[in-house]
């Protein structure tokens, strides 16, 4: 938040002050509507290394659920997914990968991104359609490993209380997510798969991954040039 004001003549130390409080305020909230959200600290690391971004300018809408489109984006803004490197002998279209987008939509070359660097979407996505918690940590997940190459785990899988609601080929990537500790359970053990996902919960996923990444760089490649290795989590 760029905070401007017209200064009435002060004295130089009050004018001082003014500036740095002011600084101190941007720096730390760039969005106003995080007061009563309990990532706000993580919302606003990730938005000061430019890994999310509010709807409009100091509005983060953290109750907002979100859209398959706009989680798409979180993940390829997060993981810095591009197609820099690519040559395409005509100019791809979001249509080229899914039917169902709108190659004028703000996310066309969002979803153009995530089907080259193969994100594991449907054919029939539908970019309008609001994405549940499931289906966020999947995708999440499955960029995540594929983007940083991370090793095999030793799993042992956690007892889910709502396990019976949470689609089938869904359930690794789940059980992955809450060993990263990129989720957690909720006391009594239930995850609430079906749930929509809001953008505040979509962050702080984000802000756990990256920071499990962190933690865990890739394997270093051995001498015939493959990586290898396998890691257990406690």
């Amino acid at each position: 938040m760029n905070l401007k004001s017209k200064l009435v003549p002060f004295s130089t130390a009050a004018i001082l002050t003014i500036a740095l409080a002011g600084n101190s305020f941007a720096a730390t909230t760039p969005f106003r509507d995080l007061s009563n959200v309990n990532a706000q600290e993580k919302i606003i690391a990730l938005q000061e290394n430019g890994y999310v971004k509010g709807i409009s300018d100091g509005v983060f809408a953290p109750d907002h659920t979100i859209t398959a489109a706009e989680g798409i984006q979180f993940i390829v803004n997060a993981l810095k997914l591009n197609i820099d490197s690519v040559r395409f002998l005509k100019e791809p279209k979001a249509t080229d990968y899914y039917p169902n987008a709108n190659n004028d939509a703000w996310y066309a070359n969002t979803l153009i991104v995530a089907a080259v660097n193969g994100l594991d979407l449907p054919a029939d996505l539908d970019p309008s359609q609001e994405w549940t918690r499931e289906e966020f940590t999947y995708h999440l997940i499955q960029a995540l490993e594929q983007k940083e190459n991370l090793p095999m785990i030793n799993l042992v899988p956690v007892e889910i209380a709502d396990q019976d609601q949470i689609t089938v080929d869904y359930q690794g990537a789940i059980q992955r997510a809450l060993a990263y500790h990129v989720v957690e359970l909720d006391a009594g053990g239930n995850f609430y798969p079906k749930d929509k996902i809001s953008r505040a919960e979509t962050a702080e996923q984000i802000y756990q991954a990256l920071e499990y990444v962190k933690a865990h760089p890739a394997p270093a490649p051995d001498s015939t040039g493959t990586e290898t290795g396998e890691t257990s989590l406690e």
